[in-house]
């Protein structure tokens, strides 16, 4: 077995200088926004959270296939090259909502800061989209869950659930809009459980119960929570509540309430797909 040592090749490749300019620009988009004010606005509190951990996750990246720790990752958890293409895959997503959310609710004509946050911001996501395709068109990397059909559609799942949960507003006081922050609740965790199982392969072999089948049984759950949520969101939160006509789309209640909904159903097409594909057993699930 390899035991952990210094690689000065991997330091000097191209996959740790984008990662350094990732870490980088992500830290000086922080850094902007931090500076230039404390909106204390779910949209804005998401932005600074994602500029915060990508530069982290970076850092760590690099700082394990440095030292090689990876190929002990390999031997005895996971499969290094499918754990990290997803997270640049995550990173590439989280830095384009930001950019767009920063772009929608926080820029104006005259207001510098919010143009320098938002172009950095695009840089961040250029960034990580590079090391997306650069992984996905590296043949000698592998790509056994987060990296194919399977976990791609489960990282989009909790991607948009995230989106949905930091939009919630104008629930209070209302029993069925309250049933609905239940049915975003619940199937994010069961959704990154059956993420980190799949990705950490040698457990998921130990295991006394078949993990296909029980990510089916979370899918099932998942699949009629939204249902009711996407019942139950858009007829509770319109119901005479037409679209006011001075309704500003960074400012407006009734606006981020259409974005719920819209990404409710967004979310419920992607986990009934999900649920007939690993049905179908086309996704790479083997059914047993």
């Amino acid at each position: 077995m390899e035991k952990p040592k210094f690689s000065l090749s991997t330091l000097t490749s191209t996959r740790s200088a984008l990662h350094m300019a990732q870490i980088v620009i992500c830290v000086v988009t922080f850094a902007v926004s931090y500076v230039w004010g404390h909106p204390l606005h779910t949209y804005w509190i998401y932005c600074m959270v994602v500029w915060g951990l990508c530069p982290i996750i970076s850092l760590v990246v690099t700082i394990v296939e440095m030292f090689l720790i990876h190929k002990l990752i390999l031997v005895f958890c996971m499969d290094w090259d499918d754990f990290t293409t997803g997270m640049a895959m995550m990173a590439s997503l989280c830095t384009f909502s930001c950019t767009v959310m920063f772009a929608n609710f926080y820029i104006c004509r005259k207001c510098i800061w919010g143009w320098t946050v938002t172009i950095l911001s695009v840089v961040c996501c250029a960034l990580y989209c590079v090391e997306t395709f650069r992984d996905k068109c590296d043949a000698t990397r592998s790509a056994t869950y987060v990296a194919a059909l399977p976990g791609f559609i489960k990282i989009l799942e909790a991607f948009v659930a995230c989106i949905i949960l930091i939009s919630l507003i104008g629930y209070r006081g209302n029993p069925p809009l309250l049933w609905c922050i239940v049915a975003y609740a619940v199937p994010l965790p069961l959704t990154l459980l059956t993420i980190i199982t799949n990705i950490l392969t040698k457990i998921k072999k130990c295991l006394p119960f078949s993990i296909d089948r029980l990510t089916m049984i979370f899918l099932i759950i998942s699949v009629l929570l939204y249902i009711t949520a996407a019942i139950l969101w858009p007829t509770y939160s319109f119901k005479g509540n037409p679209r006011p006509k001075d309704c500003p789309g960074n400012s407006c209640i009734w606006s981020i309430q259409f974005v719920v909904t819209f990404m409710t159903y967004v979310n419920l097409g992607l986990y009934v797909t999900d649920l007939i594909l690993t049905c179908l057993g086309i996704c790479g699930f083997k059914r047993s």
